[in-house]
């Protein structure tokens, strides 16, 4: 068995092993990171051979930090990532390569319809019926957009919402409210199967999905890093968030909202947000949480995306592609049947 995990920002960490009578066997650790000594390569190796296959990942971490030499430095990996690439491969995880990538980046659609995208989207991936995707959205108008558990009225002042044309709508992900305007934000959503995040914790996941774009901000400049456990940040200000589904159809929905040049004069207007919330981050303004890519970058939107497509292209390859019309004609019936109903949108008063 195979498995690989590169480690945000880090190095990529290779284990190869066997299952004999329900125990590890002929573990071998390799990868690009830094070992010193190069005995506790030897000394790894040695404590995950003989591990029992069902091993979760906090005992084979366990086994492994404490075969390592007191003065052990390891640079680029750790113990917690080496569980992770030896579970993956106990599962038979696949890479991103193992796929063939589609891009959608066409035509802005209603905030009511891009919620019910998003679930049509990863069901036609969890079934076979379309390709791994990323989706680049479009907006053309307005909207504030709901985690699944959240609260319409703690988080949304309605009256002001409705005064500026804010459409409020509610998402099948978990996370914090996105503020929405035309060309202020950059979304993004990847479908793709659960064999790419097999033997990954919820936290790892968010990383190792988001690592492809951190890349591409990082060769426009930006000092740009993941935050967990769904942060994308920069040493001037955060940058964006990202929300993840792990649907029962066998696909995970995984969705990132960026600030371009965000409002947040307007965002404090339409959101409540709490002073506890402000606090935790660390900052007594609203309006400065949200540092955008325009300030930090100078590029247009456009500009940005482009790089962004370039970056995912180069590492995983991709082919452009569209929204299907049967996947839209199902998304306008989910928007009647859920997404755009009261129940739903209300669910959490």
């Amino acid at each position: 068995m195979h498995g690989e995990f590169k480690v945000p920002g880090g190095k990529l960490v290779v284990v190869d092993l066997e299952v004999e009578h329900g125990r590890i066997a002929g573990f071998r650790l390799a990868g690009d990171f830094f070992l010193e000594p190069e005995s506790a390569l030897a000394a790894i190796d040695a404590a995950v051979n003989g591990l029992a296959a069902e091993s979760d990942a906090k005992a084979i971490t366990a086994a492994v930090q404490a075969a390592l030499p007191p003065d052990a430095i390891l640079l680029g990996f750790s113990p917690e990532s080496v569980a992770v690439a030896i579970r993956r491969a106990l599962s038979k995880a696949s890479t991103w390569t193992d796929y063939d990538w589609q891009l959608i980046h066409g035509e802005a659609y209603p905030p009511v319809v891009q919620m019910a995208l998003d679930q049509v989207l990863s069901e036609e991936v969890g079934s076979g019926r379309r390709k791994p995707t990323l989706r680049i959205w479009e907006w053309n108008e307005p909207g504030v957009v709901l985690g699944s558990f959240q609260s319409v009225k703690n988080e949304v002042d309605l009256e002001n919402a409705e005064k500026y044309g804010f459409q409020v709508v509610r998402r099948v992900s978990g996370g914090g409210a996105m503020f929405m305007e035309a060309g202020s934000v950059i979304t993004y959503s990847i479908y793709a199967p659960l064999d790419l995040v097999q033997g990954m914790s919820f936290a790892d996941s968010y990383a190792f999905l988001d690592e492809w774009v951190i890349t591409a901000l990082k060769s426009l400049g930006i000092d740009a890093s993941y935050v967990p456990l769904n942060d994308i940040t920069s040493p001037t200000g955060k940058i964006g968030g990202a929300a993840q589904k792990r649907l029962g159809t066998g696909a995970v929905l995984h969705h990132v909202t960026m600030s371009y040049d965000m409002d947040g004069d307007r965002m404090v207007e339409v959101l409540r947000i709490g002073r506890e919330k402000m606090s935790d981050k660390g900052t007594k303004s609203a309006n400065k949480r949200v540092d955008p890519l325009r300030s930090q970058t100078g590029l247009s939107r456009a500009e940005i995306i482009e790089r962004m497509e370039q970056t995912f292209t180069r590492l995983y390859g991709a082919t452009p592609d569209s929204v299907h019309p049967d996947e839209l004609a199902r998304a306008q019936e989910l928007v009647q049947e859920k997404f755009g109903t009261d129940e739903w949108l209300y669910r959490v008063p």
